[in-house]
């Protein structure tokens, strides 16, 4: 295990050498989960993620033979770009495995920072497999993106920056991101040992439970697939100190599933001009799905990261107005004569939505002869006024 003091000792010697991230309360998303709703920004962080803290510890730790050495490690992304941006400012050479689907903006910004890059499998376990057996043929030194006690230590002291804050100190609920392990590790170990009256929640994506799965099955198991919008937590199986300190300090892990990921990355973006990642998305989404949980208490969320590549942020974002019954797609089917979509448009009008696309089918289509399918997308203020505009074009006879 690792303990307080490790973490108080990890924070003396990297609290010169990252940022000290704020804590920001929000007033709009406080109204909407019916708690007192903050978050500690790790996605300020010079790499765009918590990873650094612990990467930079394990970094300092090491002898001048094993530096002389260089290193090696496996990263969805974010533990990669914290382990180039130290190891090219201490002058330790880096080798890093990403998968192959990893978001281009981490593995640009990994190589930029000096780091070598190799892809390699599909996901963070293929990676993690081939990096250690580099590490044996090529005799580098493994720093273990979660399943380390430094690296732990080093992310155990955003609790203690949390608490250190005068937003962050009155926490009764820390909400937290799981992939292996190693963040909320850390960090429930400070504050379970600082202030046992924490309530400490893990939060995992709903395809790759593996700490849940740990939990249920007595220890670390591994899930026979993980893959998720939130791709900084999509891993297979925990690391097994990982396990041992969650089931010793956390007092629950929920799982939220895809569109909850991506609903919670929206109103990041959208009321608090926050990017984020689908990992550090999952607390919010948790609060909203599990509300009564947090009803009236002083919730802080961990925004482990904000490394999100745009073609997926436009793809999240559109997702994430489905879910919220911001758009909706309408499939109507119409006599293939002058006026009859002329018709259509002026229930939209009446209803005051409006129209973003309209494709008509005339290729793929099943419909009769004289006949036309036609799909019509639509900005619209909610559920409610879907449903109204669903049950106006039934009365009118248009839906499919």
């Amino acid at each position: 295990m690792i303990t307080k003091q490790e973490i108080e000792t990890a924070y003396s010697l990297i609290r010169e050498h990252i940022t000290r991230t704020p804590v920001v309360y929000s007033h709009t998303l406080s109204k909407l989960c019916g708690c007192d709703t903050l978050f500690k920004l790790e996605n300020l962080q010079m790499t765009g993620a918590f990873k650094e803290r612990g990467a930079l510890n394990k970094l300092f730790s090491l002898t001048a033979a094993e530096r002389a050495a260089g290193v090696i490690t496996a990263s969805a992304g974010n533990h990669a770009q914290g382990v180039a941006y130290h190891t090219q400012r201490l002058g330790i050479k880096a080798k890093v495995v990403m998968p192959i689907g990893t978001p281009l903006i981490k593995v640009v910004s990994t190589q930029d920072y000096g780091a070598e890059v190799a892809l390699h499998g599909e996901t963070f376990d293929d990676a993690y497999e081939h990096a250690r057996q580099l590490e044996v043929e090529e005799k580098r030194v493994f720093i273990h993106p979660f399943a380390d006690p430094q690296v732990m230590a080093g992310q155990g002291t955003i609790g203690l920056e949390l608490l250190a804050d005068p937003l962050g100190r009155e926490a009764e609920v820390v909400v937290c991101p799981i992939g292996g392990g190693g963040l909320i590790g850390g960090i429930a170990t400070y504050l379970k040992e600082t202030n046992p009256a924490i309530q400490v929640i893990g939060v995992e994506a709903a395809d790759c439970a593996s700490m849940q799965a740990a939990l249920q099955q007595g220890g670390p198991f591994k899930l026979a697939r993980a893959a998720s919008l939130a791709d900084g937590i999509a891993v297979k199986q925990v690391g097994e100190l990982n396990y041992h300190i969650v089931r010793r300090y956390v007092d629950d892990v929920v799982i939220v599933d895809e569109d909850e990921i991506a609903n919670a990355v929206l109103l990041l973006l959208e009321i608090e001009k926050i990017v984020v990642e689908g990992a550090g998305a999952t607390p919010l989404a948790a609060i909203l799905k599990y509300g009564e949980r947090f009803a009236g208490k002083k919730v802080v969320s961990i925004i482990s990261g904000g490394n999100i590549d745009v073609n997926i942020l436009h793809r999240i974002i559109t997702r994430g107005l489905a879910v919220a019954g911001r758009t909706v797609e309408f499939k109507v089917r119409l006599r293939d004569v002058p006026g009859t979509l002329t018709a259509v448009l002026e229930v939209f009008k009446r209803l005051q939505t409006n129209i973003m696309d309209i494709t008509h089918h005339r290729f793929d289509s099943i419909a009769p002869i004289g006949y036309v399918d036609v799909s019509i997308t639509l900005e619209t203020k909610g559920h409610a006024h879907i449903r109204e505009i669903e049950q106006s074009l039934q009365a009118e006879g248009y839906l499919l």
